[in-house]
């Protein structure tokens, strides 16, 4: 049974970092394209960051390009969302998401198969 489980959610002040930690059970890793999603609060889901099976490709949202680095270690079979300079809009829930292969459309929810439980993160002063 594949499953995904998110960690390292917490209260931070703005300027903070956090690391990200999403590992996967039930299936191989290096297979899968993992995507991190976020949801605020009266808010849709929004894609954040993908990181592709096939070559490692990287993908991430605008608004935190230069901040977010995304890296897996299926020897792991981990994927890592590391947040740096973090703000109050990065606030919400985050998401790991697995799609098999390479994505299609990276940003797309739908294109994920299985999905974890989410874990808080919270940035305020």
């Amino acid at each position: 049974q594949a499953q995904l489980l998110e960690s390292g959610g917490d209260l931070v002040q703005p300027g903070s970092s956090l690391r990200l930690s999403c590992k996967v059970s039930g299936f191989t890793l290096e297979y899968w394209s993992i995507g991190w999603f976020r949801q605020a609060p009266g808010k849709e889901r929004e894609a954040v960051s993908c990181i592709s099976s096939t070559d490692d490709s990287t993908y991430y949202r605008d608004s935190v390009k230069g901040r977010f680095t995304i890296s897996r270690d299926n020897a792991k079979n981990t994927v890592y969302l590391q947040m740096n300079n973090l703000k109050p809009e990065d606030t919400a829930v985050y998401y790991c998401a697995a799609d098999l292969g390479p994505p299609a459309d990276w940003s797309q929810t739908d294109g994920y198969d299985y999905w974890g439980q989410g874990t808080q993160v919270t940035v305020s002063s």
